[in-house]
């Protein structure tokens, strides 16, 4: 069995992060859902995500400081944008 492509969701909304990982897991991905940057930094060593969809505006962290957080990891995934 293969691997499932894990899928980060950085989004402090509910609404919106809920209906993303419904959607991502319907179509066989894995998502892994942070509501704040630092669990999401928390979670990144662990998980390794294959994606992260990044969420600019978050409430503990500005989203292109956590961009440079998670570029610096051993773990480096590709990041898209969610504006605020």
């Amino acid at each position: 069995m293969l691997n499932k492509i894990k899928i980060m969701i950085i989004e402090d909304e509910d609404a919106i992060s809920n209906f993303v990982a419904t959607t991502l897991k319907a179509n066989t991905y894995a998502p892994l859902v942070a509501k704040t940057a630092s669990e999401a930094l928390s979670m990144i060593p662990s998980h390794c995500p294959d994606l992260v969809l990044l969420d600019l505006g978050l409430p503990d962290m500005d989203g292109i400081e956590i961009l440079k957080k998670i570029t610096w990891g051993y773990c480096t995934p590709s990041c898209f944008f969610i504006p605020p």
